[in-house]
């Protein structure tokens, strides 16, 4: 017999007794499916132990807290998703215990407190939740973000003291916490992230046939190796789709073919025991003849699909081929000849048959889901396609554009659900990033009809539908339901990126940002090409917990990369500002603006836009702020060009210059004179400004305390120097 510390695991099922007692075939069927086709595969994915199988519960050994309680998480996730397509008698709830603690082995088997312990806690626990020990809770902090609700000192049978026990609270963190990885350090560098959703390992039984099969007659490709892929392959089937070619002798058939290879990612990225690369990581290939090994190795993913479509009038031809670029071979090829009305039936027929190539058993679910939010009209799919590719471009003109073509989408087919999402996300681009004038609206206006396109999704739910919702929803500042929204994105679609993005900017906006970069990290590992807005996020994730030189660090990469990334190169310069390396925030800020001259730099800071506002900290936009007017300064003579602004005969130019001098980076013994001499200016407005900013430097503005106190009765100014007096010396002066 030997000791040693070990996260121990205990569950069991809720009204065990009385469901036997109801119907103990179907109880029976329930618990070894669950087994079988939930709990075992999740073991398996997070180094669990099965030490016993009691009945209706089990006692399990994990490695680390954190694999047992992501577990947990996964399990009552998977369960919960499972039971609403039960039949009755078949939906069983489960309790789950957790402890880590000392343990005696013997044999297979575990003894000791450690051990009771986790079995008290399973009884603690309610119907579908996770009861753990205060030790537990500790070892995950950090490393899981969740929610607990304290339940305080309790007494456990046959244990001599109280334990601290605590629920795990399941809301939006638990489902992106499910959806999430667990890094295993201990693995070879290629699997360090075992890549899972909870969803995927729920598996159905209801597989369709189809289509013969066709016999692909060239070469197949050289083989390529696991790893040299770019990325760490994910520990479930991965999957590429390629742009089809488009054989038509007719160029303006693109967007069919376009269309095609559209649906099949959206469809196939539904399935949740699937990993599928983001179209814009695909269509970088459009048009290439590719090497689909490399493809593989660049985009991380063990299998590609390819194919071609032919249209003629109302005719097509459409050829897939499904190849496993670890052993070069074709595992799935088929042809379909027919009626272009069909195409829609042949997409899902496609999506079926490609998860059977792969062993992947469908949810109920997802065979409900597939197609969902589609349309079955040619036409409708057509124009959708060109207005999504407009769309894609990610400019005001073509904003605009996209607009227009979604409006004829929903002329031709008004329950087109994805025309109703894509419509919302259009216009709330509009007012988001002010490309509203090219809509001939008011930012306002455009809120407004965001707001109104998105009513037309509910019935008509779509994980397009709940990403643009989630952005509308935190657009206007409801943070609660914008995280409900993305959750049900991330759950309805576990592989689209938009979905993990929407839920960064959740979390980054409401104070949680190491989440908000978890969520990010997944977004580019689905979409390896990912867009520059991407890294806007990881930017402002980074920059709200403070680290500005990691900040700085990924906007250098990303604009070496896109350097017309106007969006970033504004970040950038507020960052380098606030890090006091003046001259690349000046030449960051010329980036975004390059036709600019130094009047209109410094405007910038005044019309600059935020896509978000933050919940708890409204300062974090105002230091972005702060930083883009220290970036329009010149960075050779930066107070003698604000002396001069404070000389002019302009009262707005002279207020703006003693704004500025109270932004953190200036050297105070510079800045200070200056404002106490715009302390006796003609104008009020820059009176209470240079009030305002010597506040804010404060201590440091210790000499202006007297021309600060020969404000106090003057009106309006008079509560501004009275403030910075507070601020400077740390009380009211009499």
């Amino acid at each position: 017999m030997t000791r040693r510390l070990a996260a121990i695991l205990f569950y069991d099922v809720v009204g065990y007794s009385r469901a036997m007692g109801q119907d103990e075939t179907a109880t029976l069927t329930a618990l070894k499916q669950t087994y079988s086709q939930i709990i075992q595969p999740l073991a398996d994915c997070h180094q669990g132990r099965m030490i016993k199988v009691m009945g209706d519960g089990g006692f399990m050994e994990f490695t680390s807290a954190v694999d047992a309680v992501h577990f947990a998480i996964c399990m009552q996730h998977s369960i919960g998703l499972a039971n609403p397509h039960q039949v009755e008698g078949q939906r069983l709830s489960y309790r789950i215990g957790i402890n880590i603690g000392d343990v005696v082995a013997d044999g297979d088997d575990l003894y000791g407190d450690g051990v009771n312990i986790a079995a008290r806690l399973e009884a603690l626990a309610d119907p579908g939740g996770i009861c753990v020990h205060q030790s537990v809770r500790e070892q995950i902090r950090g490393k899981l973000h969740l929610d607990f609700h304290d339940l305080g000192e309790v007494e456990v049978k046959n244990i001599e003291k109280p334990v601290r026990a605590s629920s795990v609270e399941f809301n939006h963190l638990t489902a992106v916490v499910a959806a999430l990885p667990v890094a295993h350090q201990t693995q070879a560098p290629k699997a360090t992230k075992r890549w899972r959703t909870a969803a995927g390992l729920v598996a159905g039984l209801f597989i369709l046939g189809g289509f013969g099969w066709w016999q692909i007659s060239v070469p197949g490709p050289v083989p390529t190796e696991v790893e040299r892929t770019a990325l760490p392959l994910p520990d479930k089937p991965s999957l590429a789709v390629l742009p089809f070619a488009n054989l038509s002798n007719d160029p303006t058939q693109e967007g069919f073919a376009d269309g095609l290879t559209e649906d099949l990612i959206t469809d196939l990225s539904r399935i949740s025991g699937l990993f599928v690369v983001a179209r814009n990581s695909t269509f970088v290939y459009k048009g290439q003849s590719v090497n689909i090994p490399l493809v593989a190795e660049e985009l991380g993913v063990r299998y590609v699909l390819e194919g071609s479509a032919r249209r003629s009038s109302d005719q097509v031809r459409v050829n897939a081929q499904l190849i496993d670029a670890s052993t070069g071979g074709h595992i799935w090829a088929e042809r379909y000849d027919g009626d272009v009305t069909d195409i829609f039936k042949v997409q899902d027929a496609f999506i079926r048959k490609i998860a059977k190539a792969l062993a992947i058993n469908l949810t109920m679910e997802e065979e409900q889901e597939i197609a969902l939010g589609q349309t079955s009209d040619i036409e409708a799919r057509e124009v959708f396609q060109a207005g999504w590719e407009s769309f894609l471009e990610y400019s005001a003109e073509d904003n605009a554009s996209a607009v227009d073509q979604f409006k004829k989408v929903l002329e031709i087919d008004p329950d087109y659900g994805r025309a109703h999402a894509a419509l919302s996300l259009a216009y709330l681009r509009g007012c988001q990033l002010r490309w509203n004038k090219p809509l001939g609206l008011s930012a306002g206006e455009a809120n407004a009809y965001a707001i109104r396109s998105l009513a037309e999704t509910t019935e008509r739910p779509s994980s397009l539908a709940n990403v643009a919702a989630s952005g509308v929803n935190l657009y206007n500042n409801r943070y609660e339901i914008a995280k409900i929204d993305a959750t049900r994105a991330i759950t309805q679609d576990p592989n689209d990126p938009e979905a993990y993005i929407a839920m960064a900017w959740s979390m980054v906006t409401t104070g949680q940002p190491e989440l908000g970069l978890e969520l990010i990290d997944r977004a580019m590992r689905l979409n390896p090409t990912y867009p520059s807005y991407y890294v806007f996020a990881q930017a402002m994730a980074y920059y709200s917990m403070g680290d500005l030189g990691q900040t700085a660090k990924i906007l250098e990469t990303a604009l070496e990369r896109d350097p017309k990334a106007e969006a970033l190169a504004i970040i950038a310069a507020a960052t380098y500002a606030h890090l006091q390396r003046f001259d690349e925030a000046h030449a960051a800020l010329k980036l975004a603006a390059p036709e600019a001259d130094q009047a209109a730099l410094g405007a910038i800071a005044y019309i600059y836009h935020f896509p978000f506002e933050w919940e708890q900290r409204p300062e974090m936009v105002a230091s972005v702020i702060d930083g883009l007017h220290l970036a329009a300064l010149p960075p050779d003579k930066p107070i003698e060009y604000l002396l001069g602004r404070l000389q002019t005969g302009d009262t707005s130019k002279r207020r703006g210059a003693a704004l500025i001098l109270g932004i953190s980076g200036l050297d105070a013994a510079d800045t200070v004179p200056l404002l106490i001499t715009a302390l006796s200016d003609e104008s009020k407005a820059v009176q209470g400004q240079a009030a305002v900013s010597l506040g804010k430097i404060g201590p440091a503005a210790e000499s202006a305390l007297p021309a600060l106190a020969a404000l106090k009765e003057v009106p309006i100014v008079g509560r501004k120097a009275q403030k910075a007096i507070v601020a400077i010396s740390g009380s009211a002066q009499p």
